[in-house]
């Protein structure tokens, strides 16, 4: 069974077309327990994203991409001079762990938050929620595919 995923990101720290040029990389740097539970747990191999771009001016779901590769331990705990690093995190008891994601597309147009908002099919969205911040965040496929309708992509 495909599970349906947001999952958020700063773009001046690692964006869509960052994901693009490398095409797959670790969602690494994690440091909350629900988001990392989240992956660690129920993310599957094949699983969609919808890729958001967050803090920034325009908060948007900007692309698409799939878990490729299930949790693993976040190495970037491991390194002392990593903004993610936790002296807690040791190898032979890891703490945090990330998925690997592989870049599928870039949207033509980028999904604001306020569109998001302001369809009624996407009313129980979590991302819409007051004070919602988990960095990952279950989505239904029926959001999913509205959200891919809103940016004429099509779905793969």
């Amino acid at each position: 069974m495909i599970n349906y995923w947001l999952m958020k990101s700063e773009p001046s720290c690692f964006s869509i077309d960052d994901l693009k040029k490398k095409k797959r990389d670790a969602w690494s740097g994690v440091r909350n327990y629900q988001a990392r539970n989240f992956m660690r747990d129920d993310m599957r191999v094949g699983d969609k994203v919808l890729f958001y771009h967050s803090s920034c001016n325009v908060p948007a779901v900007v692309g698409i991409a799939k878990v490729c590769k299930t949790a693993h331990p976040d190495n970037s705990a491991l390194d002392p001079k990593d903004e993610h690093f936790d002296p807690k995190h040791k190898i032979e008891k890891p703490i945090w762990f990330c998925v690997d994601v592989e870049f599928v597309s870039k949207f033509k147009e980028p999904v604001t938050l306020d569109m998001i908002k302001f369809n009624p099919k996407l009313k129980d969205i979590m991302v819409t929620e007051r004070g919602s911040r988990l960095s990952i965040q279950p989505v239904s496929e029926k959001h999913y595919v509205e959200i891919l309708k809103m940016s004429t992509q099509k779905a793969f």
